[in-house]
């Protein structure tokens, strides 16, 4: 019987959780050790994720997706016999702090494999890390098209999309309603600038001109001085490239200054978690989502809807639980197709892995492509609802292919080799 089989998912989380009630302590998810003979050492997967800081809610729905994946797994004879365990670091998408956490886990507690990141500074850091230990490293959630671009390895591989695939996914739309003179707001790390350079590029490509860009350091609170150099450069387009709370922040005090009045408001990722944060008044404008829970005519998405509700107190999942889910299944997809825990060997098994449907939840294809590790699969644009609720806050527009959009691996720059 599948692992993935939804409709034989009765297992009582409770029994499988044991969690640290220190703020960034380790969390270690213990599966139903009754289904397993006490003698089987577990697969350990190590996530690293913010559960702290401007990224916390982010990487809290990527580790809650991870768990029931994992819970999934278990409940159908883990892998290859073997039960799966997640233990959980808090990066607080701070560099130095992640590093240290993934020597931990590899290290000391014995991890087989990595994942995790909503900083992209944070996975192409743990990437290295990750590749000096000779361990398998799943970039959830940071963009940068860097990690499965120049900076490739053969020990990495990303579910969430490229700053590329975000910025094609609807700078057509954003260009086509709102006019071609754009000024960027931008988050001044790895994220940020690689966004604004993507969108630049296609931005140039189709005539139209930057009307100004603004560094903002992560953790901004008082984006005023951006908004006002903004509204004196009256472009079309204020395209806020941010996440998290800082995206929060950034579109609250843009309604404020009643930007929203006078030029159009967009960018290449919006996120279930700042729509449900934001007040109704700052909910405006043309955006692209990863993923999202209402396709209704897209087989096994509502059971996975349903699933992640019930364990996680009738939360609706987001594009982010949605890569914690599809990353974790992944790694046990490839584990069980390599039928080995060597890194090497569990890589070759994750190139032009294809996720099933009832994981992969989207209309399209998905899959890792082999030339550069990364999950090729769709993009959602489409617009904020005026006077919407939640969940119900976001209007699809379009579902793209992300294979008609994406990049070459060559035009990337991503040339793997693997140790000798």
């Amino acid at each position: 019987m599948s692992i993935f089989d939804f409709e034989d998912y009765k297992i009582n989380r409770r029994t499988l959780l044991k969690t640290s009630a220190a703020v960034g302590a380790s969390t270690l998810l213990y599966p139903a050790m009754s289904a397993f003979a006490k003698s089987e050492d577990p697969i350990k997967i190590g996530q690293i994720d913010p559960q702290t800081g401007t990224y916390a809610a982010l990487g809290g729905n990527q580790i809650a997706g991870a768990r029931l994946a994992v819970e999934q797994i278990n409940a159908k004879g883990g892998v290859m016999g073997r039960p799966l365990q997640l233990l959980v670091e808090d990066s607080a998408a701070n560099v130095g702090q992640s590093v240290q956490k993934a020597r931990k886990l590899v290290n000391r507690d014995k991890v087989h494999f990595l994942m995790g990141a909503v900083s992209s500074s944070v996975a192409l850091a743990v990437s290295q890390a990750a590749q000096d230990m000779n361990t398998i490293y799943m970039d959830i959630g940071g963009h940068a098209d860097a990690v499965t671009g120049d900076k490739c390895s053969w020990n990495t591989f990303r579910t969430c999309s490229t700053t590329w695939l975000l910025t094609a996914g609807d700078f057509q739309a954003i260009f086509d309603k709102y006019g071609k003179r754009w000024y960027f707001i931008t988050p001044d790390y790895a994220f940020g600038h690689a966004l604004h350079h993507d969108y630049l590029t296609q931005l140039k490509k189709a005539g139209g001109t930057e009307a100004g860009n603004a560094l903002a350091p992560l953790g901004t609170t008082d984006f005023s001085s951006y908004l006002i150099k903004a509204k004196s450069a009256n472009p079309d387009a204020l395209i806020v490239l941010g996440a998290g709370d800082d995206m929060i922040n950034t579109l609250k005090q843009a309604t404020q200054f009643g930007l929203n009045k006078s030029m159009g408001v967009g960018g290449p990722m919006m996120e279930l978690e700042v729509l449900q944060s934001l007040p109704d008044a700052a909910r405006y404008g043309m955006w692209n989502m990863e993923w999202y829970w209402d396709q209704p005519n897209v087989p096994h998405v509502a059971d996975f809807v349903d699933a992640y509700r019930k364990a996680n107190g009738g939360k609706t999942p987001t594009a982010r639980s949605w890569f914690g889910f599809a990353s974790a299944h992944a790694l046990a997809l490839a584990t069980e197709k390599a039928k080995s825990l060597d890194a090497q060997k569990v890589a070759k098994a994750l190139e032009g892995l294809e996720l099933p449907p009832e994981v992969a939840l989207q209309p399209n294809k998905a899959i890792y492509r082999a030339g550069d590790h990364q999950l090729i699969g769709s993009e959602y644009p489409g617009t904020i609802k005026s006077g919407g609720k939640y969940p119900d806050l976001f209007q699809v527009t379009d579902v793209v292919d992300s294979s008609k959009i994406a990049r070459s691996v060559e035009e990337k720059g991503c040339r793997i080799t693997y140790p000798s």
